[in-house]
């Protein structure tokens, strides 16, 4: 069983599969300084609610872009699963060209998401990726990754908001109620600047791209974007676990590191 672990700067998912399936997804809020037994614990109790014991880990992957927790993850699978894991890199075997000037300032997530992007649709493709930030990637049709666009993530946006201006509460991210874009008060106009802003940002990115690459496919991944394709049809597929499926598929092109056995021991049970 593969435990793939995708650390973003907000959460942390963990997940398993197991040759055919994902068999279970997991997520925790992101900090820095947790340690590997305080992930070991609770990740442990979690396997076994799916059957799954310490022993069952035979490989695992790390995607992450907070340098910071790579210390305590990678510890958490050689300490608490006996495993070396394979560390998404720009050093590993992705089977594309990354096409930009400096390859090791894209951030792992971004590669990841065209690497079972392509793999799932084919391309040429964007994929939108909703997180702490939102980031357009671009593959072209031989699944080379072309470079992309980051732009201010919706929830930072609108925690930026409320701090710069005094007078304007903090507010969900959500549709608006009212189908007129036009608010009648001030939360209304708010959540209707942020969700048909975004719907506009996003519309016109890709506009913008599709004149430089052609026909392509549109594909949004990250927790928001079920939210945003209420109120566009620039979107083919909407995939959650596109990242999760780009370290699965990542790991099945790199062989496991080899880990020193006095380095992990297994947990009981």
């Amino acid at each position: 069983m593969l435990l793939a672990i995708d650390a973003g700067n907000t959460n942390i998912v963990f997940a398993v599969y197991d040759g055919e399936r994902w068999r279970g997804v997991w997520r925790l809020m992101m900090h820095v300084s947790r340690t590997s037994d305080e992930y070991g614990v609770w990740l442990v109790s979690l396997l076994k609610t799916q059957g799954i014991v310490g022993g069952d880990i035979d490989r695992a992957v790390i995607g992450t872009v907070v340098p910071a927790a790579l210390y305590h993850l990678r510890m958490l699978c050689r300490q608490w699963f006996a495993v070396e894991p394979i560390l998404a890199s720009v050093k590993q075997d992705w089977g594309f060209s990354i096409k930009v000037d400096n390859p090791d300032e894209v951030g792992v997530d971004r590669l990841l998401n065209a690497l079972a992007g392509y793999q799932i649709y084919g391309g040429p493709l964007a994929v939108i990726d909703f997180g702490t930030a939102t980031t357009f990637d671009v593959v072209d049709s031989e699944g080379n990754y072309c470079g992309g666009v980051i732009a201010p993530g919706i929830n930072l946006s609108v925690e930026a908001l409320h701090q710069a201006a005094a007078r304007l509460p903090r507010i969900g991210v959500g549709r608006p109620r009212r189908e007129s874009v036009i608010g009648r008060d001030t939360v209304s106009a708010m959540r209707s600047g942020v969700f048909w802003g975004y719907i506009g940002l996003i519309e016109g990115l890709v506009e913008r791209i599709r004149q430089e690459v052609g026909i392509m496919k549109v594909v949004a991944t990250g927790g928001l974007s079920t939210l945003f394709s209420e109120g566009t049809k620039v979107f083919d597929h909407v995939d959650l676990m596109l990242t999760l499926n780009g370290l699965r598929l990542l790991a099945e092109r790199n062989p496991l590191p080899s880990l020193n056995v006095e380095q992990g021991f297994l947990t009981e049970g």
